[in-house]
């Protein structure tokens, strides 16, 4: 299937329809990562959005509790 970018106010769009959708198990509420090869844009549904900002959050404090002794185990 061959798309193009529509525009949508001062960006681009690209549709993706409904069976696509419906194939990848999502719709207008699911998260999307968007990321790159360098040559590819890969745009995957985020399966379980809850745990990634379960997990994020934890880092976050892991960080902020031990990231200068993380530094300097890295130096």
């Amino acid at each position: 299937m061959i798309k193009k970018l529509v525009s949508h106010g001062n960006s681009a769009a690209l549709i993706i329809d409904k069976p696509i959708l419906d194939l990848l198990k999502a719709d207008m509420e699911t998260p999307f990562e968007i990321s790159t090869d360098g040559k590819n844009l890969i745009i995957s549904p985020v399966e379980n959005a809850v745990r990634e900002v379960k997990f994020k959050k934890a880092l976050d404090k892991v960080n902020k509790l031990h990231g200068k002794t993380l530094k300097k185990l890295s130096e």
